[in-house]
């Protein structure tokens, strides 16, 4: 195995790089590293900025050199810092460092020790991580979630009037329309998408215990707090000022909590359309060149909805120890949340390559109109329940002296097949006003879908 070349890991990295690549830019230790970079370099402008132990504010084009660092971080800066923690055992320091060395390259020695000033790691690492997961989610991964929100929306539409049997506990119950069953995972994940769009991204940056002391050590006559609220909302974010050592991460556990209940809807979805494709109801478009047995030709399998629900199971799964560990900090401060937070990224990236299956599914997919409609026929005792309420209606009208019309319908249609003209000879024969009869006699399992097309068009906006 000597010669065996070196390979990811992580099937993220390897046979899934390209649906999941827009995250690593944001995500990967080079992302957080880039951003950890920004935030030094941003504190030492903004403490510049105020003239603070008698500096001056930096040029326009001094900050432009200066911030160039992050801008164009690239191999050359990820080398450099991989050497450095190498000796340095500790990441954050490495970019302390980086920022240094820079600073002399630059000529601006006379603010080196500026750098990193008065700040615990926590204050870097908790702004860097509320910036790259801020990035990573409103850029790339919800924008994902609303596209295979709004196809799903689109299809629901196309569909709103396509009957077919419902199926509650797997058994034939009272016909619904397709696009109303996929207009309701629609209102589902809007509901969610709403939450997340008001998602908070908190960092701290008060020292290290949360007090600002080594501040008002250097600097008494200064407010601190404003500064530091001042300096992070400036960067997009919001401000915790109450905290330990560390950002206290509730904001990453509603985060991953919501992100982990979208992808429970989407497994729901996944798991319902891959039973309508084994019912029939949906047909598979099939992919020029592509194959769906080693050995049956035949086979079209429903890959993208089991890759997506089997991506969403490990999503949910690390979303799930993300919210449940980076709740809890031991008093002031332990490490367990550093090594758990470098694992965001391989959660939003199986969710990621979920939704890009699950997008790519949907267009895959085309609707046997005629398997709902034969299985819609075949199933006329749905509309015992159509009959025995008729019957209660005119009942209570006194237009009938009928005593139990349950029973009276779960005598003629429990757990036996009964067909049109039977059905019709059983309502012919029904103590009913005509009016009422006449209605049921119209009635059939295509058309006994009450208001689920118009559902669609009150409650979806492709």
């Amino acid at each position: 195995m000597s010669t065996f070349p070196v390979q990811p890991l992580s099937p993220l990295d390897g046979r899934y790089r390209a649906a999941v690549a827009p995250l690593g830019g944001f995500l990967s230790e080079a992302g957080l590293n880039r951003a950890r970079v920004e935030v030094e370099v941003e504190w030492l402008i903004a403490l510049t900025d105020r003239g603070l132990f008698g500096t001056t504010a930096l040029s326009a084009t001094e900050k432009q050199s200066l911030r160039a660092l992050y801008l164009e971080f690239g191999q050359a800066e990820i080398d450099w810092l991989a050497e450095r923690e190498a000796v340095t055992r500790h990441d954050v320091k490495a970019v302390e460092y980086l920022v240094r060395d820079r600073l002399t390259a630059l000529g601006l020695d006379r603010i080196a020790e500026l750098t990193h000033f008065a700040c615990t790691s926590e204050d870097i690492n908790s702004t860097a991580y509320a910036l790259t997961v801020q990035r990573a989610v409103t850029q790339v991964w919800l924008p994902k979630l609303r596209a295979v929100t709004t196809r799903l929306g689109e299809v629901s539409v196309e569909l709103k009037d396509a009957a077919m049997l419902a199926r509650t506990h797997g058994q034939p119950a009272t016909p619904t329309t397709m696009g109303k069953e996929l207009a309701v995972f629609v209102w589902r994940l809007e509901r969610v998408l709403g939450q997340l769009d008001g998602s908070e991204f908190l960092a701290k940056f008060s020292g290290a215990t949360g007090t600002w002391s080594a501040h008002l050590s250097a600097e008494p006559d200064v407010d601190w707090i404003e500064i530091s609220r001042a300096f992070i909302e400036g960067l997009g974010l919001g401000f915790n000022e109450l905290t330990t050592q560390i950002e206290s991460h509730d904001w990453q556990v509603e985060l991953y909590d919501r992100a982990r209940h979208a992808g429970g809807i989407l497994h729901n979805l996944a798991t319902d359309i891959w039973t309508y494709i084994s019912l029939g109801y949906f047909a598979q478009i099939p992919v020029a060149g592509a194959t769906g047995s080693s050995t049956m030709p035949h086979k079209i399998n429903p890959i993208r909805f089991e890759n997506a629900e089997a991506n969403l199971e490990i999503a949910g799964g690390l979303f799930a120890t993300l919210a449940s560990t980076l709740v809890t900090s031991r008093m002031q401060r332990d490490l367990t949340d550093s090594t758990t937070q470098r694992n965001i990224g391989v959660a939003f990236g199986h969710s990621l390559l979920a939704l890009d299956n699950l997008l790519r599914g949907l267009s895959e997919i085309s609707l046997a109109r005629p398997v709902l409609l034969d299985d819609l026929d075949g199933n006329w005792e749905v509309l015992a329940e159509a009959i025995q309420t008729v019957v209660r209606a005119e009942v209570t009208a006194g237009r009938s002296q009928i005593s139990d019309p349950y029973a009276l319908l779960k005598e003629l249609t429990r757990g036996r097949r009964v067909g049109a003209a039977e059905l019709a000879e059983f309502v012919q024969g029904l103590d009913i006003g005509d009016a009422a009869k006449e209605r049921l006699l119209a009635l059939t399992p295509a058309t006994y879908v009450g208001l689920a097309e118009s559902l669609v068009d009150r409650l979806i906006r492709p």
